[in-house]
């Protein structure tokens, strides 16, 4: 059995949640219940403080977690970076009050910056030979310049809109930040098996991602310049049709270039083109 501690609530836990749920772990999890299995899979699901993960990793107490990077790197704690999972981004980044006029990184020197990531703060500060009073606060960091206690805060920013309506600018990105997923480095032979299946699940669902498999039908006669600006995987899947000179094509395309690539499709005569969602993708 595999225990991975996850973040008991917030915007990692909805996402972290979700991520499960499309790996196909079922878990039938109730409110306040502190560890949850799942009913399909060797995993059992421990729900902590966001900052009590890395530690709970490192010291065994959980075998992996799901944490953000922040975090990670602010605890400091002797666990690896198994995968990168790629939501829950945000930045580490200073701000300051909005009227002030910012010369420069140099314009912290002396004054006083509230943070809860006061480890990162202070080795972004001696790299750049700037020396500040760092004040730790947990909890609502962005209110302190406001009520006077401190010059300054370095926090987490998604959106920006909490620095805006506490009048700040964000005025200096430390650190950008994603959801990790990190593992003890003693794990058995066993459990690491359990953990490969678990990675072999969350990468069909990672692959899956921005993924669209598109069906069409082409005139024969220019399936050649069809497939020549179809992106496959390998290549597009092209079958007969019963109605003679046409044929069916089958692709993978990113939803990047997706409505560019449609715009040319449909310019060389693709007919009924069928878009469809990709849950999971093995490669």
């Amino acid at each position: 059995m595999l225990r991975i501690a996850v973040q008991a609530k917030g915007r990692l836990y909805d996402e972290t949640m979700s991520f499960l749920e499309e790996s196909d772990i079922k878990l039938s999890a109730m409110k306040r219940t502190l560890l949850v299995q799942s009913s399909n899979f060797p995993l059992e699901v421990l729900f902590l403080r966001d900052d009590d993960i890395p530690q709970s990793v490192a010291t065994g107490v959980a075998d992996i977690g799901i944490v953000g990077e922040n975090e990670f790197v602010e605890r400091n704690e002797d666990a690896e970076i198994v995968k990168r999972l790629g939501f829950s981004k945000c930045r580490l980044s200073l701000a300051m009050p909005k009227d002030v006029d910012y010369p420069g990184v140099q314009w912290f020197e002396g004054r006083r910056i509230a943070t809860s990531y006061p480890h990162i703060l202070s080795n972004f500060l001696k790299s750049k030979g700037v020396k500040a009073e760092i004040h730790v606060i947990t909890g609502s960091v962005e209110v302190a310049p406001g009520i006077g206690l401190a010059d300054a805060i370095f926090d987490i920013v998604s959106s920006g809109s909490t620095l805006v309506s506490n009048r700040l600018k964000e005025v200096e990105v430390v650190m950008k930040s994603e959801a990790l997923l990190i593992g003890n480095r003693q794990l058995s032979d066993e459990k690491r098996e359990v953990l490969r299946e678990l990675l072999f699940r969350m990468n069909a669902v990672k692959t899956a991602e921005d993924k669209k498999y598109v069906l069409m039908n082409v005139p024969q006669g220019k399936v050649d310049q069809i497939v020549a600006i179809l992106p496959g995987m390998k290549s597009p899947t092209v079958m007969p049709l019963a109605q003679r000179g046409w044929c069916s094509v089958h692709t993978v395309l990113d939803e990047q270039c997706f409505w560019e690539i449609i715009g040319k499709l449909k310019a060389l005569g693709a007919e009924g083109i069928l878009v469809l969602p990709i849950e999971k993708m093995i490669l």
